[in-house]
């Protein structure tokens, strides 16, 4: 299998006008209907990542969180939105360790922070947007009150957990299992409640002011100060059976809230091939999509055949190391002393590389940059030894694993087998995964991000706002002096990744570019830049072309678990390289033809916007003129 394929799924978009590309084509729809008003890429993005929240609610929702990535033509500023929520105050690792528990649990209200994305989605308004509040919720309440087609991953995700709202989560039973049961794909389905919520925000908001900003900063004090920070605080407090099999109170407190702010940062960078290459900071995993950059400059790439055993276990390998230096360093830089300048030096660089053999690693081999000792969390190390030859449950549709997803066989649309070490409700659930999108308009902006979080299968509907509360506290660790142990304040380090890359000549934007996936997003989305970068593939191309990823580093989500040498590899792949990397030591874990990643991107380029979307999954769409 080489070269680049004749054949993609559907066309590279190509235009002058917009683009605006997601996980869903309702959002995709929503976001070139901003752009034809008039509206500019930031104005769109905000649309579409309320609609995402409407009509992927197993993906991400109002209680969720956001990292955003933009350019601002105007400004010619590049610029990272935060709208990753902090632990609250009471989140010490004594308020666990207290209760017998030696992880954060990954269901229910013990693990919520924070909901950013309200915050975040409105910071980027103000600041960057041009249109008023009500011109880009219209489109998500209108969803949620007057319904929308389910997509079946729904009705699975709603499946998978009817028992729990039935016996324990009877909140959550009143809005998805309304009818009596599961609805069936494509039934027409709305949220009275969340429409609710969001059009009082949206009166309050209007009532408020006349003033487009003012608006905007009424409608975040109704969601932090106000009427929704009043009922997440009463609802934190009841007792919410979880994962562990026993009931729990919530730590959030109307005090987290109102003391939280979006913000907004600089990117962390890498210039790679010509191009600058922006991510967030090391509160969420980002830098390690760089961090494999880095490792991988020193090798010719473009001579490699993308689809060859060599190129994947290259890849693959420097992924685990880089992977490594995530457990061992990456943390709330608020917090922790992240040594980002020094992960990304050259000189660090070509001593990690040399790790590289011709075999698969075993091992978890993190660096000691500037001389520093690292320190893993024990769940990797434990799980690492543990786990030889465990299997972490096949990775699916959306690439979930490890923490009782199944994932999606996208052939016969049914679950794959789910690991039989989860108990209680969230365990037989498929845990929510993510979405994406990303805008680039005539004006020269673009706009990247990926919401995630409040899963429905995450948490109890809280009944007066119609969604549930995230659970992103399950990304700490309890144990005392690492990177990521739990504090008051304190950001989990997210799996959210999106990637904006700039003309390194210029400065100016070139291609946006995200994928749901947890762990596996730095992977999928590596892989996709290297295709089009090295490979002359466009970014439909690049997106079809047959994907992998490497399942040895922990999981960041409950139970935390590792595999060590496993490699998803879908089908698609020749049974030569298969067999290939089986004798290279791999794992190898053979996946259906069309199940891994769900990339969507936009670029610009001469003035010729262009988008691509993911066929994975059947739901992602890109749209443009």
């Amino acid at each position: 299998m080489a070269g680049t394929p004749e054949f993609t799924t559907r066309p590279e978009l190509a235009g002058t006008f917009g683009m605006a590309a997601s996980t869903h084509w309702l959002a995709s729809a929503a976001g070139m209907a901003v752009l034809e008003k008039g509206g500019n890429a930031f104005d769109a993005a905000v649309a579409m990542g309320f609609v995402l929240q409407v009509v992927e609610p197993h993906l991400n929702g109002p209680g969720g969180e956001v990292p955003i990535i933009g350019h601002d033509a105007r400004r010619g500023e590049t610029f990272v939105v935060c709208g990753q929520g902090s632990a609250p105050a009471a989140a010490t690792p004594e308020a666990f360790t207290s209760l017998g528990l030696d992880l954060v649990p990954g269901s229910g209200l013990l693990a919520a922070t924070v909901p950013g994305a309200f915050g975040a989605w409105l910071l980027t308004l103000r600041e960057y947007g041009t249109l008023p509040l009500r011109e880009v919720l219209s489109y998500a309440i209108g969803y949620a009150a007057a319904g929308f087609p389910l997509v079946p991953a729904i009705s699975w995700a709603i499946a998978s957990v009817a028992d729990i709202f039935t016996t324990h989560w009877h909140s959550s039973a009143e809005v998805y299992l309304a009818g009596g049961g599961v609805p069936a794909p494509g039934t027409l389905f709305a949220n009275a409640a969340l429409a609710a919520t969001y059009q009082r925000i949206l009166d309050e908001a209007e009532a408020a002011s006349a003033d487009r900003e003012e608006q905007i900063e009424a409608a975040r004090v109704a969601w932090y100060d106000g009427f929704v920070a009043e009922e997440i605080a009463q609802f934190a407090q009841t007792e919410v059976m979880d994962v562990t099999l026993r009931r729990h109170r919530g730590l959030l407190s109307y005090d987290d809230l109102a003391g939280w702010r979006a913000r907004l940062e600089t990117p962390v960078t890498y210039d790679y091939a010509g191009l600058t290459v922006c991510k967030t900071g090391p509160w969420g995993q980002g830098p390690v999509f760089l961090q494999q950059l880095a490792l991988l400059s020193g090798y010719d790439l473009a001579a490699m055949d993308p689809g060859s055993a060599r190129y994947v276990h290259l890849v693959t390998e420097a992924a685990k190391l880089a992977y490594a230096d995530r457990e061992a360093w990456y943390g709330d830089p608020d917090f922790a002393d992240v040594p980002l300048a020094e992960l990304l030096s050259p000189a660090y660089n070509d001593a990690r590389r040399t790790l590289i053999g011709e075999g698969a690693s075993g091992d978890l081999i993190a660096g000691e940059p500037a001389g520093r000792t690292a320190a893993l969390p024990a769940f990797a190390t434990e799980s690492l030894r543990a786990g030889e030859g465990e299997s972490r449950g096949a990775s699916g549709a959306d690439g979930q694993r490890a923490s009782g997803d199944p994932g999606l066989d996208p052939a016969t649309g049914e679950p794959l087998g789910r690991s039989a070490r989860l108990r209680g409700p969230g365990a037989q659930a498929r845990r929510g995964d993510t979405c994406h999108l990303d805008v680039a308009d005539r004006w020269g902006n673009m706009v990247t991000a990926t919401p995630s979080g409040g899963w429905l299968q995450s948490s109890p509907v809280i009944p007066a706002l119609g969604f549930c509360l995230g659970t992103r506290a399950q990304m700490f660790a309890l144990e005392p002096g690492l990177p990521t142990t739990i504090a008051p304040g304190k950001r989990p380090r997210t799996t959210l990744t999106p990637t904006l890359a700039l003309r390194a000549c210029d400065g100016s934007p070139y291609l946006a570019f995200g994928t749901p996936g947890g762990d596996q997003q730095d992977q999928w989305t590596l892989h996709f830049f290297l295709r089009h970068v090295h490979h002359g593939m466009n970014l439909q191309q690049a997106i079809d072309f047959p994907a992998f990823h490497s399942a040895h580093m922990p999981s960041s989500f409950y139970p935390r678990e590792s595999q060590p040498r496993r490699l998803d590899i879908e089908s698609r792949f020749s049974p030569e390289v298969i067999e290939d990397l089986r004798e290279r030591g791999h794992d190898v874990a053979v996946q259906p033809a069309w199940s891994l990643g769900r990339v969507s991107a936009v670029s610009r380029h001469e003035g010729v916007l262009r988008a691509a979307a993911n066929p994975r999954g059947m739901q992602g769409y890109a749209a443009g003129r």
